[in-house]
């Protein structure tokens, strides 16, 4: 017979929903309603459905606030025993995963052209192709001159459609300027976090709120860091998502990268409210403040990755 007590080895069951289901609309309305406007957006043509991008997402986030709130009633009022909170930090360890899975794909495809694709289209190993791009290509990272200034060089030979969609940017971002200065208030944001969860568990609520509410204001400042870079990248170095493979890999990677950061901030601000104004957590149980600081962790880590990878190597 088990010696634990019963509390333990009873599991919390909570009552029939109908939160994933409606979750789960939400979630295909917003996605079926992204392709359509992205599909309508390249042929030039008006979008009846545009509406569903804008509603799915406002619906989606609606039932996501429903949901964690639920949650966190349930837990205000004591239903959430030992196993569940264990299955909670499970639950979060998993959807890291998974994301940490999802940068990996990106990462690997930037690799994989980087180290095998330019070699091959420049003549190198058993699979290269040399000119089967434009005469004059070369395999370079990243690439220095458009498809047309190479075959200007070469005799003024005009591109074909097909060539076309290989355009290289004219210039490259640098790594010196606001990506190391972003780099820099990412590690910091972690520092400080770090620093308030240290407070917490030392039951110091007020410097808790005040290195969490830093730790939000160098996470915004990176945001508006990268919008103001991708101006700069747009409007002065000419890279854009048409600018070849450097250009899509380039705002694939750091697009995706400031989404999660944006989330991050998100979470990191409902932790704030929820410590400032309704004296959630303590000591002892702040699972909800521990998940938020992991995925900050996690997307600081991603983006100096990031950092080496794209700017640097």
């Amino acid at each position: 017979m088990s010696s634990r007590s019963d509390a333990e080895q009873t599991y919390y069951v909570p009552e029939q929903s109908k939160l994933p289901f409606l979750a789960t609309i939400g979630l295909a309305t917003f996605i079926y309603g992204a392709g359509a406007t992205l599909n309508a957006a390249r042929a030039g043509d008006p979008d009846p459905m545009s509406w569903l991008l804008p509603g799915g997402f406002a619906f989606f986030v609606a039932v996501l606030w429903q949901w964690f709130g639920t949650s966190i009633r349930e837990h205000r009022l004591g239903l959430a025993n030992a196993q569940l909170r264990r299955s909670y930090v499970l639950g979060m360890q998993w959807f890291i995963f998974s994301e940490v899975m999802f940068f990996f794909a990106f990462f690997l495809a930037l690799a994989y052209v980087r180290l095998f694709v330019v070699p091959w289209l420049g003549g190198e190993g058993d699979h290269g192709l040399a000119n089967r791009l434009w005469s004059g290509f070369a395999a370079e990272w990243p690439p220095s001159q458009t498809p047309q200034q190479a075959l200007d060089a070469a005799g003024g030979t005009q591109l074909t459609a097909r060539q076309s969609e290989f355009l290289a940017p004219p210039s490259t971002v640098s790594w010196s300027g606001i990506p190391l200065l972003n780099t820099i208030l990412l590690l910091s944001s972690s520092v400080t976090l770090h620093f308030a969860h240290v407070a917490l568990r030392g039951g110091r609520r007020g410097a808790m709120n005040v290195l969490l509410a830093l730790t939000l204001a160098l996470g915004m400042t990176f945001v508006a860091l990268q919008a103001w870079e991708y101006h700069h990248a747009y409007t002065d170095l000419g890279l854009t998502l048409k600018s070849g493979i450097y250009g899509s890999t380039f705002y694939l990677l750091t697009g995706f990268h400031g989404l999660h950061v944006c989330i991050g901030a998100l979470m990191l601000s409902v932790t704030l409210a929820r410590a400032r104004f309704a004296g959630d957590f303590t000591p002892e149980d702040h699972f909800g403040f521990q998940a938020a600081s992991w995925y900050w962790h996690f997307v600081d880590v991603v983006w100096v990755c990031l950092f080496l990878s794209v700017y640097l190597l």
